[in-house]
């Protein structure tokens, strides 16, 4: 297991001591097929903290990776999603973007509830390799990160909540669908801009509305930054700028960064977290 280094788990809880806005790190299990998740996202979440001189919380507990279906998966992460969820509701309400960095994208299974609830005006664009609309009776992998979005949407229950409308979610850069996602797509059911497209389609879909945006770091091109999964054809680092800027002119009511790997070769020194700060400093 990859050991996070005490000094990038250190924790400054603001509720009582400041008002300066918070960047919400989650370092907890949750459907991991490996344990450098857990130690990528205070990678990200720290220098974001450091970048923009916001305070830095950090929440759950890592542990070693333990690969399974959904059920099994979920209900390890459950503890651990729960004080994401309370952490994060605590700071969805801050005068600046809610910043939150997650080691897998079915964190968000927690935090797109709480969206739904306080913002239901927002749409959350959904940059990922991946469609994640699966429900377990569609899922072809039994993988809970295939399923988030569906669970936010209410389609099966994940006990903890739901309520996000359809119509306020648009996939970005997505290219890998599994039958399912596909024929919600086709249907209209679910909004898309593919990477050829993707800058001219966002801005038409979604038009001056409020945004919370989920970058999953495998709608890059694989080898930018390290991640679990490698679908070719992804957005390069000059793209996500554009994202960046063109949503950038809407409200931006957050901004979430999962699925960023700690680098497997201990030998692998590269910052690849500031490039990747850089591409989405205009959400910021």
């Amino acid at each position: 297991m990859i050991t996070i280094p005490h000094s990038e788990l250190t924790v400054r809880d603001t509720r009582l001591t400041s008002m300066t806005p918070t960047v919400l790190t989650y370092v907890g299990r949750v459907a991991d097929h490996n344990d450098r998740g857990m130690a990528g996202s205070p990678l990200t979440g720290r220098a974001l903290s450091t970048r923009l001189g916001r305070e830095w919380r950090v929440v759950g507990t890592p542990e070693p990776a333990d690969p399974g279906e959904w059920q099994e998966t979920l209900a390890q992460a459950i503890p651990g999603l729960l004080e994401l969820q309370a952490a994060h509701d605590e700071i969805l309400g801050e005068s600046q973007p809610a910043l939150v960095t997650l080691p897998r994208c079915a964190g968000s299974i927690a935090t797109l509830p709480n969206l739904a609830r306080t913002r239901p005006d927002a749409v959350v664009v959904w940059l990922d390799a991946h469609g994640d609309l699966n429900t377990p009776f569609s899922t072809p992998t039994s993988n809970l990160g295939g399923m988030v979005l569906s669970a936010a949407a209410g389609w099966w229950d994940s006990g903890l909540g739901a309520g996000l409308a359809t119509h306020n979610i648009v996939l970005g850069g997505t290219r890998d669908f599994d039958p399912f996602e596909r024929t919600l797509v086709d249907n209209g059911v679910i909004a898309w801009a593919p990477v050829p497209t993707i800058v001219e389609d966002l801005s038409a879909i979604i038009g001056n509305r409020p945004v919370y945006v989920h970058l999953d770091c495998d709608v890059l091109d694989p080898g930018i930054v390290p991640t679990d999964y490698h679908v070719p054809g992804g957005l390069s680092l000059a793209t996500l700028n554009e994202v960046a800027h063109c949503l950038a002119g809407n409200e931006v009511v957050g901004v979430e960064i999962a699925e960023f790997e700690a680098p497997a070769d201990p030998a692998d020194t590269k910052d690849y977290v500031t490039p990747l700060l850089d591409a989405l400093a205009p959400l910021f």
